[in-house]
């Protein structure tokens, strides 16, 4: 039994259905208040030094500030979002989902005060987004409705901007990517170094496999050739009078002693 199935044994009954979709609801009454009065946003946003002035909310706020603040993109977004919670929880369970986004809330929350600033709910998203990837790589979408891409390609797409920020940014903001996507790596993490494990252990056998195939021991073999049984499956083999071994090709002209 795994932690989080002793998680969810005692604390599955607190999970919220549907988080996703609340959370969707909320960037959309966010998104019209914003365009009310755009000062609204900025009252919502996961400032640490705000925070610890008695700003509280802040804490949760963030997240219903949504990543598109343009029309109709924001019906893309809210839509993408959506669809991807649904999909999660359904492969997930309600649990898991939840854990796997407050604990995605939590690090965040950490790195804005750990760093002194924050990408808003960026990464929180583009962390559920990779997990539907990992779990559905050949699942096929249309991108802006016209492009067809499976969602492991759409994923490597959208990591260009992390790299690009672990590649070329100060330490600081290379550690606020890592820390906010912590709950992928958490999650996907021990899975990935399993595969790992399990690869080059293939690997291994199939290589000393390869080796005995061709060091090992064999019954036939064609003194013309060279060719065995193992090397060629398919061949036939004669023996001559002489006690010499010819593959069919190149048998000699001899009277045979009988099949190999």
């Amino acid at each position: 039994m795994t932690i989080l199935d002793r998680l969810e044994r005692h604390l599955g009954r607190f999970a919220i259905p549907g988080l996703i979709r609340y959370v969707v609801a909320f960037n959309a009454l966010a998104f019209l208040l914003g365009t009310l009065n755009p000062g609204y946003l900025e009252v919502l946003s996961l400032n640490s030094a705000e925070i610890l002035k008695g700003e509280i909310w802040r804490i949760a706020s963030w997240i219903f500030i949504p990543d598109i603040t343009t029309f109709p993109w924001i019906l893309l977004y809210l839509w993408a979002t959506f669809w991807i919670g649904d999909l999660l929880e359904a492969e997930w369970g309600t649990f898991r989902l939840n854990a796997y986004y407050f604990l995605g809330m939590l690090l965040c929350i950490l790195s804005a005060f750990i760093f002194g600033a924050s990408f808003g709910n960026t990464f929180l998203n583009l962390s559920l987004f990779l997990a539907l990837a990992t779990l559905m790589p050949n699942m096929q979408i249309l991108v802006f409705f016209i492009l067809p891409l499976k969602l492991k390609w759409v994923a490597l797409i959208s990591l260009i901007g992390p790299l690009l920020i672990l590649a070329t940014g100060p330490l600081a903001a290379k550690m606020m990517v890592f820390v906010s996507l912590g709950n992928y790596l958490l999650f996907f993490g021990p899975h990935f170094l399993r595969e790992a494990r399990h690869n080059r252990g293939v690997a291994v056998r199939r290589a000393k496999f390869e080796a005995d195939k061709v060091t090992g021991e064999t019954l036939h073999r064609c003194e013309t050739c060279g060719i065995t049984e193992i090397t060629r499956p398919d061949a036939d083999f004669r023996v001559t009078p002489d006690g010499r071994e010819f593959c069919t090709d190149h048998l000699p002209k001899a009277t045979l002693r009988g099949d190999g």
